[in-house]
């Protein structure tokens, strides 16, 4: 019976266990948003893991969301995440960087010139950006203009191709968590009225022209997507998630990807809407062709659990990645796990970032 740490294939790589470091907005990269050595070494002691997929990384200077988050469109984070793909390889790991645009969930003072955020309409969400000088109300964005679109779908393509030059192994398109890609999705936040809106066939046009562009530039074997059809973070909603995203997914087929990754319903801080069924890898699993990795507050016997159901191939931990950089390690052994620091989690310094004990120094 297949496990947590049973080998599996995804795309083109044969994988050593199904355990994958989750996608984890850190906010540590430093001016002009580049990786360095200290991020380095952070993914480098997580090279263990099947698979690491990187903190969601913006394609161009519009996709700024958050202070201090890594980006993929300039020369320097390009040297920048070279860094972290040499040090990962040097320890027989496997990284694919989460290509991200954050759409409206942004605010003018990250902006270049001030800009306001781009969106697929002009609606607000609520709460709070996180900027330079502090949290500010969100405000309402710019509705993209019909012929923006194909310059959206470029600012993909550019950062394919830099994760290339940076020495990936393959990419994930982030079309989750309420950014760019799931506001074009979801029929509360896109209220278009051109090939970008109202049908569902038209709401998932812009994702699955960013997934043609990307695949274009590194081939379907290592191109994942990761999806959350049941969250409503950064307000989003939609007035039938079933039949939304179950096109979405059946459509990605044609794609023939590596994986397709499903945020699960019900994530800590991640609520799924009261009034609709839950949309999990089970609700999925026979409607998508490939790879499914599925996430969401799993322990080492729920993952398990989860692989054995048939309805994941591999599980992506979060929160416990963050606190246990040697994961793989600690449920091999049955080990005892650290306790990750909430208070660490976004931005600072070595703290709670890289001095989390392995087994091995835990042990000295």
């Amino acid at each position: 019976m297949n496990t947590l740490l049973s080998p599996v294939k995804l795309g083109r790589y044969t994988l050593p266990n199904r355990i994958v470091m989750a996608p984890l907005t850190r906010n540590r990269a430093s001016a002009g948003n580049v990786p360095t050595d200290f991020n380095a070494l952070y993914y480098e002691q997580r090279a263990s893991a099947g698979l690491i997929i990187t903190e969601a990384s913006q394609v161009s200077p519009q996709g700024l969301g958050y202070p201090g988050t890594p980006g993929i469109y300039s020369p320097e984070q390009v040297a920048g995440w070279r860094l972290i793909t040499d040090a990962v390889h040097a320890k027989g790991g496997k990284i694919f960087l989460q290509l991200w645009h954050v759409g409206r969930i942004s605010h003018p003072d990250l902006q270049i010139d001030g800009a306001l955020p781009v969106a697929p309409s002009a609606i607000a969400p609520e709460g709070e950006s996180a900027t330079y000088t502090g949290m500010k109300p969100y405000v309402t964005p710019r509705a993209l203009e019909l012929e923006e679109i194909p310059g959206i779908i470029e600012q993909y393509r550019l950062g394919a191709k830099n994760a290339l030059d940076a020495g990936f192994d393959g990419v994930e398109v982030h079309g989750a968590n309420g950014y760019l890609l799931d506001q074009f999705l979801q029929d509360n936040a896109n209220h278009r009225t051109d090939n970008y809106g109202g049908s569902v066939e038209n709401r998932s046009r812009l994702l699955l022209e960013v997934v043609a562009a990307v695949v274009d530039v590194w081939g379907s074997d290592r191109v994942g997507v990761r999806l959350s059809p049941s969250g409503t973070f950064n307000s989003m909603g939609d007035s039938n998630r079933a039949a939304t995203f179950s096109y979405v997914v059946k459509e990605l087929n044609q794609f023939n990807l590596a994986y397709l990754h499903l945020v699960a319903p019900r994530v800590e801080g991640f609520p799924s809407a009261e009034d609709q069924p839950d949309l999990g890898a089970d609700f999925f699993r026979p409607l998508f062709n490939n790879t499914i990795i599925t996430a969401g507050g799993y322990s080492f016997e729920t993952g398990n659990a989860a692989i054995a159901s048939g309805n994941a191939d591999l599980v992506a931990f979060g929160r416990l990645y963050i606190a246990n950089p040697d994961l793989p390690e600690r449920f091999a052994a049955n080990a005892p796990l650290n306790k990750p620091d909430r208070n660490t989690f976004y931005g600072g310094d070595a703290k709670g970032y890289t001095d989390y004990p392995t087994l091995a120094t835990a042990n000295v």
